[in-house]
């Protein structure tokens, strides 16, 4: 969450199937954990709040830091037709932090790293599912935006990847049958959903097994791609899904927000060493993801227990209301308290 936190080095230890795992004390509840946000450093706050307004969201929240020099900004979808229309903003899904870092819109060679290419490829993307797949994108065309993908690109016609400001890959997807909305003209930006974020993992089973026994997220479904080389795991808190059917092809929880999208490419469990880059070391970009929980002394003594590789506990530093935990591939996990079940003191 925290921009002043990005010039510390990485000391994470990877996790390993083998890693016995604590029993703990029952005193958080994980059912009313919540996947709340996923942060990325922007270059100009004006640019990038603009293009998340174009896509539906509005700002829920903003903090700002003059002293530090750095701005967070908060998009959601808010409509009365949001899933999480007119909450707190700690107890939502599907928030995007955009931090901008003062003066980096006025200089000719800031660039984020969007993930996807090497130096710094480990993020992947952001997902964004509508209702009318081929009006949405037509309008975000219309705008201005340019494209990863466009939806009759390649041979999935299905998904599309919109380029936000930055250069961050937005996914597209589609909660209506795509077949039955190639004549439709017309998309409703009020019931647009953030559904997922996409980050890449070294080996799947130490992944899956760290966001589920100690993340406390549900297994949702996997997508196997053995001709291309690859497999895709959405997990989030909630049931799992009642069908695998998917009007996208990949995607069967389209109409949910908080999901993680875990891709894995075929033998990085082999390789030696650190496979992917967190973002938060140079080239900088994506920062990290964030966890809202009932009660945030409760949740990070669990993890404690659980042996949890920490880059910020609750008692370092001035910030006594946020931890870091680390996943197995060092991506930074955010932990804050949800302020519907309990209020904080003092100030973020």
């Amino acid at each position: 969450m925290f921009s002043s936190l990005k010039r510390l080095s990485l000391t994470a230890k990877h996790l390993t199937p083998a890693r016995n795992y604590a029993t703990t004390a029952k005193m958080t509840d994980l059912s009313k954990y919540k996947f709340n946000h996923t942060m990325l450093r922007v270059k100009d706050p004006k640019a990038s709040v603009a293009f998340f307004e174009k896509l539906g969201m509005s700002q829920v929240n903003k903090f700002e830091f003059p002293d530090n020099k750095f701005d967070l900004y908060f998009m959601a979808y808010d409509s009365p037709k949001a899933v999480s229309h007119k909450n707190h903003w700690t107890d939502r899904e599907g928030i995007v932090e955009l931090t901008h870092n003062y003066g980096t819109e006025n200089d000719p060679n800031f660039k984020v790293a969007n993930g996807n290419k090497e130096p710094g490829k480990g993020f992947g993307h952001i997902c964004v599912s509508v209702d009318n797949i081929q009006a949405a994108c037509q309008r975000l065309e219309d705008a201005g935006y340019k494209f990863q993908k466009k939806l009759k690109d390649g041979r999935m016609h299905n998904i599309a990847f919109v380029l936000s400001p930055d250069e961050y890959w937005v996914e597209i997807i589609a909660r209506n049958p795509v077949s039955e909305t190639e004549d439709v003209k017309e998309t409703d930006v009020q019931t647009y959903r953030m559904n997922h974020s996409m980050i890449r993992v070294k080996d799947k089973d130490v992944s899956l097994k760290f966001y589920e026994e100690i993340m406390g997220m549900n297994f949702l479904r996997s997508s196997e791609n053995e001709s291309a080389g690859f497999n895709l795991y959405f997990l989030g808190y909630g049931d799992k899904p009642k069908s695998d059917s998917s009007v996208n092809g990949v995607n069967p929880v389209a109409d949910r927000e908080g999901i993680l999208e875990l891709t894995w490419n075929y033998g990085t469990e082999k390789q030696e060493g650190k496979v992917y880059h967190d973002g938060n070391a140079e080239p900088q970009g994506f920062g990290h993801i964030c966890v809202s929980v009932d009660d945030l002394d409760a949740a990070c003594k669990r993890f404690e227990e659980k042996g949890v590789s920490w880059k910020k506990r609750l008692t370092d530093g001035r910030m006594k209301n946020v931890a870091f935990v680390l996943d197995p591939d060092g991506y930074w996990i955010e932990v804050i308290q949800n302020e519907k079940y309990k209020s904080i003191a003092g100030d973020y």
